[in-house]
């Protein structure tokens, strides 16, 4: 560990304050937005236009002085519109290659389900082996590197949802929804003569950001809180509704998130009310319903809910 970790945590408080002062009243988005990114995880945000998702990502990239992309995904996007392209220099006489917008530190992919398959992989190949390939090149990413992809309900026509396979790439899926009347309120006000993220300043570098998701590896997690995770999924794969459970990824994704939520919280320990409080958000969009399941209304946030309620949470006396 770089630092005292009393200085992290203050510098992740600042990020979480800058973070509220232009997201009003989306506090657990951005706890949680902050937990996938020090996890070394990325974020897929599902809602509908217009909420706030880009403002909450450029908000993150400002307060972090990372280097801010943003993709805005359409049906006729190629796969080098993302990753970049090697370009013949007839001085050098060779291929230089010219980076596309994944080579930013913080991403935005917005509307990833509005472009083809094609092209969707190749940025779920960057967020998964944090590196590109392209014409048979290996060029690795810039570090810290964090993707936040939007996608519109997959009710919306023209939209091309993503396969369970790639939705497992994704540590954390949330939804920010509509803000209450006195939220939104307050953003009138505050919006009325400048925007706030236009007074927004760097509270962290990237430097600063990396030692951080390094400190957070370190932090402890007992054996019965890892047990309490697997049995968590173990119970996903057996429920009757369920006609593929969450993977081992699954697994040790809700355990990295854990201890980010956990170091978010100034702690250097995980408990059981971490993994309890995160289940919805990393396991949901790992499971696949049965077909019945689907016909009589259930949604895997169902599923999620009854497997919490009904696995047993380590207490004090385990621990003994």
């Amino acid at each position: 560990m770089m630092q005292d970790t009393t200085v992290y945590n203050e510098n992740i408080k600042n990020v979480l304050t800058n973070i509220n002062k232009v997201m009003i009243g989306k506090e657990d988005v951005a706890r949680l937005s902050m937990v996938a990114l020090l996890a070394q995880g990325h974020v897929l945000l599902e809602d509908v236009p217009g909420v706030g998702k880009t403002m909450l990502v450029r908000t993150l990239a400002k307060s972090l002085d990372c280097d801010f992309r943003r993709i805005q995904f359409t049906p006729d996007l190629l796969p080098s519109d993302v990753t970049g392209i090697s370009i013949y220099n007839p001085k050098e006489l060779e291929f230089e290659f010219r980076g596309g917008p994944i080579m930013g530190n913080i991403v935005l992919a917005d509307e990833i389900n509005r472009t083809s398959p094609k092209t969707q992989s190749a940025l779920l190949e960057g967020m998964e082996e944090k590196s590109v390939t392209v014409d048979g090149n290996t060029v690795p990413l810039a570090q810290p590197f964090f993707v936040m992809a939007t996608q519109n309900p997959i009710e919306y026509e023209g939209t091309y949802p993503l396969p369970e396979a790639q939705l497992d790439r994704f540590i954390l899926k949330l939804k920010m929804g509509y803000p209450s009347y006195d939220n939104e309120l307050k953003m009138l006000e505050r919006t009325s003569v400048d925007h706030p993220i236009e007074q927004i300043k760097a509270v962290m570098n990237r430097e600063q950001l990396v030692e951080v998701q390094e400190a957070v590896k370190g932090v402890y997690i007992d054996q019965n809180v890892q047990k309490y995770i697997i049995n968590l999924v173990t119970a996903t794969r057996e429920h009757p509704s369920v006609y593929l459970g969450v993977s081992p990824r699954g697994s040790i994704a809700l355990m990295r998130a854990a201890k980010a939520l956990a170091f978010v919280y100034s702690r250097d320990y995980v408990l059981p009310d971490d993994v309890k409080y995160l289940a919805p958000f990393v396991l949901s969009h790992r499971v696949i319903l049965s077909s019945e399941a689907k016909y009589e209304g259930m949604t895997s946030e169902d599923v999620i809910s009854s497997v919490i309620q009904n696995t047993y949470v380590p207490i004090r006396k385990d621990f003994n």
